[in-house]
């Protein structure tokens, strides 16, 4: 019996769907986005959620989203010790961190404590290590000759290139102070914004003239060409000098600073100052180049462990290992939890210890999310701290989610930040402010503090917050110098009792008994009558979760019988609110710009208040007190030591005491990693962590096997159901054709009998 064709190719098409689900039971296809075996390399996979960092150029960069790539590529003379908790100043392109030198104003040196009003100068002479390569570029490319390869190209030579790696020849060179001249110049230049310039030449001596000058230079540069031209004649600021920074030789770099910063040393741990050679600025700046997006903006050129080398705009970047980077040994000392945690065990060993960075876009969440839980990202964004709070949060919501990434070995490495969250007083209100007269003020500060004990931020984290913080004892959270566990920055008296060594919040009748001598008793005014009735202005609208915080205010101020009036405005509404100082109560809060007390105590000094400087400063209740402004100015001057300890001490108990803020919360930040990824310690502040995490990349390519297991039974039941379907129709067709057979076997033989 003969099959006809299609039948013929129905049985072949079963047999290699039959073999197909054989084949399948015993092969292991994964769902991976990634390519084949890549799980199995040194390479640490990440995603980015947005667009592509708009800024790598180190001049202007100053956003959140750009800190993976520039800190990576880019070495400041400064950064921070990876572990240790206060911060601590470590050498990065320097070879050590130095103390300035002082001079007054007749050029005389000054000893190390003279008082800070007396200094007219400070001078920092920064060593530079010697032996510092850049990464290998086509802009230290050189021929036979000794002359740069691509420093006299045509339009018509950068055609059908749009990558550094399209230009085949690279180089490099020794890094030397000059190169941090050339940028620390470079914050002057009018074509592009640099967000460092404007504080900066308040303090770094001639500065601000130089940014005059340069802009004329610019000007006649650009003569000839139109606004809209980008191929521009390079800037070289080389040519430029000025007094406030200059290379004493190759390996020492001065800054010259007006009168005493004691902060500007947390200034060269940003990217601002990060070295910039002349010869990147050259290659950019030949024509054809920028309209092919071949700038530092794209393309940034360092000395760091990493350097990118590809940029698919809104899709995909890797950072790879720089091959000239000298390795730095991973840290052995750092808080005492650490140990423990397990982020010490790589002690002394050379870093960075991943030899790629793989960033790829992800605009949704969920896919994100399951790659993530797939095993695809081992970390779901490298630069958020918030994405790890989140899944906290899920686990204390849902058993299950608890127990799948306890199971998958999640790490959740948390920390509270150097951020604050504040309920703030307008110390400019008649009635929460500071009145008009000494009794007026002792009064409003009583009702302050009765309504402070009444907010309770402990309930306030446990419900919003989900118990991801610590309620704020005063302005200063853990980590930075000033703050210790037995100091008054762990503990407000005003608010807290201590029972046995732990914190113990008053009771509400202690706020009661305050309330009525501030002249409120029972929440009405003694002398009319009438309830007492305050203005919280919030600073978004009202939406549904919103409105249930709204809600908690008010149940919060109404234990003591005060009545809350919620004023909410979209942000823009509340900030001019606040300019002008028609506020009364308030939210806010405030993210560290650098690791020092003075970067959240200034939010309490008095010439900083926003309503008496038309908004520029950030004094928002516009809290003004001679004590804590004296102590203040004394303190800005001081280097970390006793003295200044001593001073934040008495600045605390005298905020405490005004109770300006209700001091409401830190939170916690908290990463988010697999359990193949090791040394993550969360920060805000640190942003070259990339070169301490390191990576199994067999436990990876274990786990996701094991989490990814291709699901074939599928396949062979449908192939079994299809088999179980066509076996009967072939048998039955095999029938029909063995009876039409014979039938036509009989009709011939009958036929043959008749003749």
């Amino acid at each position: 019996m003969v099959l006809s064709r299609p039948l013929l190719r129905l049985a072949a098409a079963l047999a290699a769907l039959a073999a197909l689900a054989a084949l399948a039971a015993c092969s292991r296809v994964t769902n991976s986005p990634h390519p084949a075996g890549a799980e199995s390399s040194n390479t640490l996979y990440t995603a980015f959620t947005a667009r592509s960092p708009k800024y790598l150029d180190p001049t202007s960069s100053y956003s959140n989203d750009e800190t993976p790539y520039t800190y990576q590529v880019y070495e400041p003379p400064y950064s921070y010790h990876y572990l240790k908790r206060p911060y601590e100043l470590r050498p990065r392109g320097a070879e050590r961190v130095v103390l300035p030198r002082y001079f007054d104003a007749g050029g005389r040196e000054l000893p190390a404590d003279a008082p800070g009003e007396s200094i007219a100068e400070s001078v920092y002479d920064i060593p530079i290590r010697k032996g510092i390569l850049f990464a290998p570029h086509p802009a230290f490319a050189r021929d036979g000759a000794g002359n740069h390869v691509y420093h006299a190209m045509k339009r018509e030579d950068v055609d059908g290139k749009y990558r550094i790696a399209d230009f085949a020849a690279t180089g490099t060179r020794e890094l030397t102070a000059h190169d941090y001249v050339y940028a620390i110049r470079r914050l002057a230049t009018p074509r592009i914004k640099s967000p460092s310039f404007s504080l900066m030449s308040e303090y770094i001596v001639g500065l601000k003239e130089y940014g005059e000058r340069i802009a004329e230079v610019d000007r006649a540069l650009r003569k000839d060409l139109q606004p809209t031209d980008r191929d521009l004649p390079m800037l070289d600021f080389r040519q430029y000098a000025f007094a406030g920074a200059e290379a004493l030789d190759d390996h020492t770099l001065r800054i010259r600073i007006k009168g005493k910063y004691p902060q500007f040393k947390y200034w060269l741990a940003m990217t601002f100052f990060s070295p910039i050679p002349w010869e990147a600025e050259k290659f950019y700046a030949q024509p054809g180049m920028a309209e092919k997006n071949l700038t530092l903006n794209y393309w940034p050129v360092g000395t760091g462990p990493y350097m990118l080398t590809e940029f698919l705009e809104n899709r995909r970047h890797v950072l790879e290992r720089n091959p000239n980077f000298r390795g730095e040994p991973y840290p052995c000392e750092g808080e005492p939890k650490d140990a423990a945690a397990g982020v010490l065990a790589d002690c002394g060993k050379a870093t960075p210890f991943v030899d790629r960075v793989v960033f790829e876009i992800e605009k949704e969440a969920i896919p994100l999310k399951t790659k993530f839980f797939q095993g695809y990202y081992d970390a779901p964004q490298i630069e958020r701290l918030d994405v790890g709070t989140g899944f906290i949060v899920e686990m204390a919501d849902s058993a299950d989610k608890d127990a799948e990434y306890k199971a998958k070995g999640i790490r959740l490495p948390t920390t509270i930040e150097a951020n604050t969250w504040y309920l703030g007083f307008n110390m400019l209100d008649p009635v929460v402010g500071d009145g008009d007269s000494p009794e007026q003020s002792a009064r409003n500060r009583k009702l302050r503090q009765a309504l402070s004990i009444a907010i309770d931020w402990e309930e306030h984290l446990a419900i919003f917050e989900k118990g991801q913080g610590v309620a704020a004892q005063g302005p200063l959270p853990p980590g930075l110098f000033g703050y210790r566990e037995d100091g008054p920055a762990a503990f407000n008296p005003v608010v807290y009792r201590k029972v046995d060594g732990r914190l113990e919040r008053r009771s509400i009748e202690e706020a009661k008994k305050l309330l009525a001598e501030a002249g409120y008793p029972n929440g009405r005014d003694e002398k009319t009558g009438r309830p007492l009735v305050l203005n919280f202005d919030y600073l978004s609208a009202l939406t549904p979760a919103a409105r249930s915080l709204m809600d908690w205010y008010q149940k919060q101020f109404a234990k003591i019988g005060v009545q809350l009036e919620i004023r909410a405005t979209d942000y823009n509404r509340f900030q001019d609110k606040v300019n002008k100082g028609s506020h009364q109560i308030y939210f806010w809060g405030w993210l560290a710009d650098y690791p020092d007390a003075e970067n959240f105590l200034f939010l309490l000094y008095g010439p900083n208040a926003k309503s008496l400087t038309n908004g520029n400063g950030e004094n928002a209740s516009n809290y003004r007190n001679k004590e804590f402004d004296r102590r203040f100015e004394q303190m800005k001057f001081e280097e970390d030591g006793p003295v200044k300890a001593r001073l934040i001490d008495e600045m605390i108990r005298i905020a405490q005491e005004d109770a300006v803020w209700s001091w409401g919360y830190f939170p916690t930040s908290a990463a988010a990693f697999h359990q193949w990824v090791f040394n993550g310690k969360p920060t805000q502040i640190i942003r070259n962590h990339i070169q301490y995490l390191r990576v199994d990349p067999q436990l990876r390519a274990q786990k996701i096997a094991e989490w990814n297991r291709p699901i074939w039974w599928p396949v062979a039941l449908i192939a079994l159901a299809l088999i179980a379907a066509v076996v009967p129709a072939l048998r039955a067709y095999r029938r029909r054709e063995r009876e039409n057979a014979a039938r036509t076997l009989a009709r011939e033989a009958h036929a043959g009998a008749g003749e």
